[in-house]
């Protein structure tokens, strides 16, 4: 997805801020916060990390600057395997404009070889938010890897995927009744925008958007 066309279906769909993750890469976060900012959408840099337990979560900051430390502890401890572009395809790295820069020749695919518990505790140190992506997937999903959330892992919020509700989440798993629930706003095509999650912040700041999300999901 081109960035121009992910903040213009945003935008379109009355999304008024997302996040762009990309499965352990940060690379193209740049080009489609610098579009959003130019139309006035909210963009945040993230990531989507996997841990070393095969387990998928979001890491949200609100600088590039926290995002690139993030990205050199990834690099330092993702193994490497060259990507095999006729099974998964061209990995580009784009401009603003949408112009392809160059190739990542790594597989991005495979889990980086640190902790869930190591990786929370880094995101936070680096001053981002650190959350569970679709507990209930079977993929690398938390509850699927782990069985439940860790008593010792420091989240307030989980996702859950766009097939299923909080409700049917907690009859399943009464015990995660003390955590906020994020609705999957995983999107890797441009008609999967979902535009679930409802809240008002105090300002863009990511602890502003924290503590919304916290009293309002």
């Amino acid at each position: 997805m081109l960035p121009a066309a992910i903040v213009e279906t945003a935008l379109f769909n009355e999304i008024n801020l997302i996040a762009i993750t990309d499965h352990n890469a940060s690379y193209n976060a740049a080009p489609v916060i610098k579009v959003g900012s130019r139309e006035g959408l909210l963009v945040l840099p993230g990531m989507e990390l996997e841990t070393e337990e095969e387990v998928h979560s979001i890491c949200l900051f609100d600088t590039l600057d926290q995002l690139n430390a993030l990205q050199k502890i990834v690099d330092a401890n993702l193994p490497f395997y060259p990507n095999n572009e006729e099974l998964f395809g061209t990995q580009w790295v784009v401009d603003e404009e949408g112009n392809k820069l160059r190739k990542e020749k790594r597989q991005l695919l495979f889990p980086v070889q640190i902790s869930i518990q190591r990786a929370c505790e880094m995101v936070k140190d680096l001053g981002g938010l650190f959350i569970p992506a679709h507990i209930n997937r079977e993929a690398n999903g938390l509850l699927y890897r782990l069985g439940t959330v860790p008593p010792d892992l420091d989240v307030q919020i989980l996702e859950i995927n766009r097939r299923t509700t909080k409700e049917a989440c907690l009859k399943k798993h009464p015990e995660l009744a003390r955590y906020c629930f994020l609705q999957s706003g995983d999107v890797h095509y441009l008609d999967g925008f979902l535009g679930a999650n409802v809240f008002s912040a105090k300002n863009t700041s990511l602890k502003a958007i924290t503590e919304a999300m916290l009293k309002s999901l």
